[in-house]
């Protein structure tokens, strides 16, 4: 799967120094908007690798796409060339499902991205669609999935650090309603071409049988391909991303502290940036002796006190990585033996000590 997210990055302390800041929302709102691709392996939920990632700036969209979105689109614009590239360009030796938020809940997009044979997943708000013959809305079929019991159990989940239960129920809808478009700078109501999907019904339920969070999903991945668990545990796998972009900005990398000058340069430095989250993001998901004992070395270097019962964090991980790639890259470029180093170092604490 591929999960798509954006996220702001707020420079409005460094308007002195860049001078491409974008205007992202009101007056005092400047930065730059970043969007990023997360392969995210169906299965499991291990993060794979950043696939695209595209920064706009108030002058250029710095993209690692062949072929980049325009600068002047909506970010929700720039979609279709990662979905265009992830079919015919990236080799993947399965179909990607394109795993999105419900910012892409846009009947002219589906249909668009149906029409182009890429599969999606979308969360989506309350909506009227034909059931089984009848017009109804979403919230009512969630409702009658409810009333005669059709939601089933589909494995266990975490809510804010605690187990609960994940149960899922399915509808096959039809989106026939007309979708608005912007033509000419006018809005304008197209009626465009019917489209069956299914409705996934997802909730998460505590121990006391109260609902605690719940999602309405649309997709066009066939039945006999991914059943409604497997299609709902892909959305909650898509919480990876949000996870991969906290390692980015506030819980490891600090990426809206960089001291960059310009949008091309946070881009170059953020490719590094995110293999190196991804990399902690696997090296947390991986259960293998070699990888047990390499996190229990970085959690060392990182010098990070650890909460009792938590082996380790994303955060500690990180920082435990950054210093042991210090600790290699002086080690392979130093001439001094292990010995000559405790010398080098006693002599001088001998020498601080006498004085």
């Amino acid at each position: 799967m591929v999960a798509h997210d954006w996220c702001k990055l707020d420079y409005k302390s460094h308007a002195n120094r860049k001078s491409d800041l974008l205007q992202l929302t009101h007056k005092t709102d400047i930065g730059y908007d970043l969007t990023t691709a997360l392969l995210v392996e169906a299965d499991s939920g291990i993060t794979l690798a950043p696939m695209q990632i595209h920064l706009k700036t108030s002058e250029a969209l710095h993209s690692t796409a062949k072929e980049p979105p325009l600068w002047e689109g909506h970010h929700l614009d720039q979609l279709e060339t990662t979905m265009a590239e992830a079919s015919n360009g990236w080799d993947l030796l399965r179909t990607p499902v394109h795993v999105i938020d419900r910012e892409a809940d846009s009947l002219g997009r589906l249909r668009r991205w149906h029409s182009l044979g890429h599969l999606f997943l979308v969360r989506c708000d309350d909506r009227r669609v034909r059931c089984e013959g009848r017009s109804v809305l979403l919230s009512e079929l969630d409702e009658e999935l409810d009333q005669t019991f059709q939601y089933v159990d589909a494995g266990k989940a975490l809510h804010e650090g605690k187990k609960v239960q994940r149960q899922v129920g399915e509808r096959t809808v039809t989106l026939y309603r007309p979708h608005s478009a912007v033509i000419d700078g006018e809005k304008k109501s197209i009626a465009g071409k019917p489209i069956e999907l299914r409705a996934v019904f997802v909730r998460l339920v505590d121990d006391d049988g109260w609902i605690v969070a719940q999602w309405t999903l649309l997709t066009n991945v066939p039945g006999d391909e991914a059943d409604a668990s497997e299609v709902g545990k892909w959305y909650y796998f898509r919480w990876r991303i949000e996870s991969f972009f906290k390692l980015l900005k506030s819980h490891g990398l600090e990426l809206e502290y960089w001291q960059q000058e310009t949008g091309l340069a946070i881009a170059k430095r953020l490719l590094l940036a995110a293999m190196a989250c991804v990399l902690v993001k696997q090296l947390e998901a991986s259960e293998s002796e070699a990888a047990i004992k390499f996190r229990r070395h970085l959690i060392r270097l990182s010098g990070r006190r650890m909460k009792r019962g938590v082996e380790f964090t994303g955060p500690a991980l990180l920082a435990g990585y950054y210093v042991h790639l210090n600790m290699l890259d002086y080690l392979m470029a130093t001439e001094l033996s292990l010995e000559e180093m405790k010398d080098m170092e006693n002599a001088a604490l001998s020498e601080i000590i006498d004085v």
